[in-house]
């Protein structure tokens, strides 16, 4: 005899996928990172504006130059780290990925600066006339060796991570390469530390236009190309991602008009804005799906 069991929401015949609930029956929540997690985003900017104000007086006052290592390392990391944790607190994904998100800063960070600055030593020796578009290429490519390597390695594809990873390798990136023109504004201005603080405040506002965008926008295609069907369609749009990364970075380095570094802060942060709530929408929809999530074949 058939059963009608399976159409009161109960449990499916053997070795069929779940069955979804009946339309009108209330949906489990799903769950969420805790409070503290999905509001650290917000809560770092102040904290951190504060951590840099009592540095810089107290350096000023004690003139001890051993603290200025401190006060660089704040004003470049703390905006964005802002940006990275409301991208990966957001998820509802409650066992997270926190040590495979600071890896990924952190490695990414010191391959990539490395790297870009061999390769673009290199560069400019054999083919000056490239000049920043050369710039753009190896920057652009180097912050995703991290990341690159986490996709073709890791046996689990989890949604919403891509954008996530992406901006965490760009984070690493940008604070270490302001911290060096931070170093080298304070060398090259014989310790004005008021220049120094005109460096820091101008990178670390516009890094999550910068290198935090232009990084998550490629990671972000490079994970999405597991769910495209089409054969050829996902890496067309992650070489497609990666020339719009290429050229907002290309125009940026080579325009002085302010009019265009604001167009093009406001179309990375738009970017970025999108990416990231889709990323978030992926993790629920995944969180709410046990079928999604699954070792990738």
């Amino acid at each position: 005899m058939t059963s009608d069991f399976p159409l009161l929401g109960g449990a499916p015949e053997p070795g069929q996928p779940p069955l979804p609930p009946p339309a009108g029956r209330p949906q489990p929540s799903l769950p969420r990172r805790g409070w503290a997690v999905r509001s650290a985003g917000w809560i770092i900017v102040p904290i951190g504006v504060v951590a840099y104000l009592g540095v810089l007086n107290a350096m000023l006052a004690t003139q001890n130059p051993n603290l200025f290592p401190t006060l660089i390392l704040i004003g470049a990391l703390t905006v964005p780290l802002a940006v990275l944790l409301l991208a990966y607190g957001g998820g509802a994904r409650p066992e997270g990925h926190a040590g495979l998100v600071a890896m990924t800063a952190v490695a990414g960070g010191i391959i990539g600066t490395t790297s870009a600055a061999v390769l673009e030593y290199s560069a400019m020796r054999s083919l000056p006339a490239a000049g920043l578009l050369a710039v753009g290429l190896i920057e652009e490519a180097v912050k995703v060796i991290v990341p690159l390597a986490i996709f073709l390695v890791a046996r689990r594809h989890t949604p919403g991570m891509g954008v996530v990873l992406g901006i965490a390798s760009g984070t690493g990136f940008a604070v270490l390469e302001t911290m060096g023109y931070g170093f080298t504004t304070l060398l090259g201005s014989g310790g004005n530390v008021a220049a120094v603080d005109a460096t820091l405040l101008l990178r670390g506002l516009l890094s999550p236009a910068g290198h935090v965008a232009w990084t998550g926008l490629i990671v972000w295609a490079l994970w999405r190309t597991r769910d495209i069907p089409r054969p050829r369609a996902p890496w067309l749009t992650v070489t497609a991602s990666y020339a719009v990364a290429v050229i907002l970075h290309t125009a940026w380095d080579a325009s002085t008009a302010l009019w265009l570094h604001v167009v093009i802060a406001a179309a990375s942060v738009a970017i970025l804005a999108v990416l990231i709530g889709a990323s978030h929408r992926r993790a629920r929809v995944s969180a709410g799906n046990p079928t999604r999530g699954l070792p990738s074949h």
